[in-house]
């Protein structure tokens, strides 16, 4: 397929070219996420990319494929551009500050993890790909990931995998429905609890319990830190 230059809309990307699977109303599309860096410390994971993030990807993929980059690159930068992209990551960093990760891995802000301390980093979803339920963003839940045998097989299919490569890792899975997934993995004895701070909000403008929540479990989360670091 071939795409115009400039940001893309939805009529332009959500497409058949790019389309992987469809499930009733529900629909997965292509981005390129592939990689995945095993020698991060910190793993980071959402629910699934949104449209946002979906956009910046193919656009940072398709400028890449034009200025001809090895194509073990094409995903890395892309993924790096993306992720959490908005005001999200906005948040996410400064969740992340307060819980203490910086002074954990020596940085001064965990925004240099999205930066130019990226190779500390691994960022992925339960599922890798953008879903969109009735064209909207999927946001976890109706249905949700446990009770969908679509939506479950990526997570233990591609996801538990990246986990058990990831592995010296600290796992974040950002708001419940994450959380939930990786604690079923955890309970199937496929994953080390200690490895996981299950309490981080998810950092979503549309999540307004964010900070009550984070307030709630700030505490608790720092001394994870400090004990998962100080190990």
């Amino acid at each position: 397929m071939t795409l115009p230059p400039g940001s893309l809309s939805k009529e332009q990307l959500l497409v058949k070219e790019l389309l992987i699977q469809e499930d009733k109303d529900m629909s997965i599309y292509y981005v390129p996420y592939e990689y995945v860096n095993k020698r991060a410390k910190v793993m980071i994971i959402g629910i699934t990319p949104g449209f946002t993030q979906m956009e910046l990807a193919i656009r940072s993929a398709r400028e890449d494929l034009l200025q001809v980059v090895p194509s073990d690159l094409i995903d890395q930068r892309a993924k790096k551009l993306a992720s959490f992209a908005g005001s999200m990551r906005k948040n996410l960093i400064e969740m992340l500050n307060q819980i203490g990760l910086p002074g954990a891995t020596g940085i001064d802000s965990s925004e240099l993890l999205f930066e130019k301390r990226s190779d500390l980093l691994h960022t992925t979803s339960v599922i890798r790909y953008p879903v969109f339920r009735q064209g909207k963003n999927y946001t976890g839940h109706s249905p949700a990931i446990l009770k969908s045998e679509t939506l479950y097989r990526y997570a233990e299919s591609i996801l538990l995998p990246e986990l058990q490569e990831v592995k010296d890792a600290l796992v974040i899975p950002l708001g419940k429905s994450v959380s939930d997934v990786i604690q079923a993995f955890v309970n199937k004895g496929w994953l080390a609890g200690e490895r996981c701070l299950f309490e981080m909000p998810h950092p979503s403008g549309a999540n307004g319990h964010r900070k009550k929540q984070f307030e709630q479990s700030g505490s608790g989360m720092q001394q994870k830190v400090i004990n998962w670091f100080s190990r």
